[in-house]
């Protein structure tokens, strides 16, 4: 039998247990370099040379640890928390405790076999903390603007936003600029954005944050596993034959992605004749305004995977639907 570690991660510090045939040991480490090498320490002690490791993709918090033990030699999945807390409710888990999260990411290990994590390409890495830094500013520079708008009453305050969004602003362009540097000199990326930006309603900010956020479009086996990544599929809501809701987006996904699809997709709408044609349709069947852009949401992106996983630019006469 395999042995298993499970890890719940928080900002500060993370909680092991460790799972050795019949045997469970439980510990707790700093969320730093020197807790890593403690925890190396602490599997030695107990003779344990490699681990199947399990721990939830929470961002930032557990990325540097899921490299370090895939550099140390063990294999590491990284779940989607959805995932394991549906897993959870089949197991009509009620206590939640940072001992018990890692327990339950134990178990799920040992009798799951989850798919093991490699590690993404130090270029894409760099180009995910850029996209994501340049979208923190950007939000930032909007609250100042809102706040600008509300006409402070004091010319000091006033001042201060007004300095606070240059800065914001002259931080954007610069970031821009070196993100437009970073893909220009990595080929494989600049490869993938020309080809994203050739559809229409997909101009750089989106291709960027598409890159960003889904790694490689090209390692999913279809548009549909790309579709579920991002939280577009649609959830079913039927029962016997009285329960018959409508179906939202699931919306288990990246929410960074669903939320960049929206503005490109009202464009695309307009403009990409595509999507237009299949709205139009969508509209003439009675559906909702917010169920037709959802909709559009989705063909962009399963466009987006068409060229990028063909490497053929966009042509609306190879992505035109069937005529009836």
């Amino acid at each position: 039998m395999n042995n298993v570690l499970g890890i719940d991660i928080a900002k500060e510090s993370f909680v092991v247990v460790l799972v050795v045939g019949e045997t469970r040991q439980q510990a707790e480490f700093p969320n730093a370099p020197a807790g890593y090498e403690r925890l190396d320490r602490w599997l030695k002690k107990r003779q344990v040379k490699t681990v199947h490791a399990c721990l939830e993709a929470t961002g930032r918090y557990g990325d540097e640890l899921a490299w370090w033990l895939h550099e140390a030699g063990h294999t590491v999945s990284v779940l989607n928390p959805a995932r394991l807390k549906a897993y959870a409710q089949s197991r009509l888990s009620r206590t939640k405790t940072d001992g018990v999260d890692a327990g339950l990411l134990a178990d799920f290990c040992l009798t799951q076999q989850p798919e093991a994590w490699t590690p993404p390409d130090p270029a894409w890495r760099e180009l995910q903390a850029m996209v994501r830094q340049l979208d923190a500013l950007q939000a930032t520079r909007q609250q100042e603007l809102n706040r600008l708008g509300a006409n402070p009453p004091s010319a000091v305050v006033r001042a201060t936003i007004d300095a606070h969004v240059a800065f914001l602003e002259a931080q954007i362009k610069a970031l821009k600029a070196q993100i437009r540097s970073h893909i220009d000199q990595h080929p494989d990326l600049k490869v993938q954005h020309d080809l994203l930006t050739s559809i229409p309603g997909i101009g750089d900010t989106t291709a960027d944050l598409i890159l960003a956020e889904v790694r490689d479009l090209r390692a999913f086996d279809d548009a549909g596993q790309v579709v579920a990544y991002a939280g577009l599929n649609p959830r079913q809501r039927q029962s016997g034959k009285s329960v018959h809701g409508h179906s939202p987006l699931s919306k288990c996904g990246n929410a960074r992605l669903r939320k960049a699809l929206y503005m490109p997709a009202l464009v695309a709408q307009r403009f990409n004749p595509c999507i237009q044609a299949f709205c139009q349709r969508l509209a003439a069947n009675g559906k909702s305004k917010m169920v037709v852009v959802g909709a559009a949401m989705r063909k962009l992106l399963v466009l987006a995977y068409g060229v990028v996983k063909s490497g053929r630019p966009f042509d609306p006469a190879r992505f035109a639907p069937p005529h009836p």
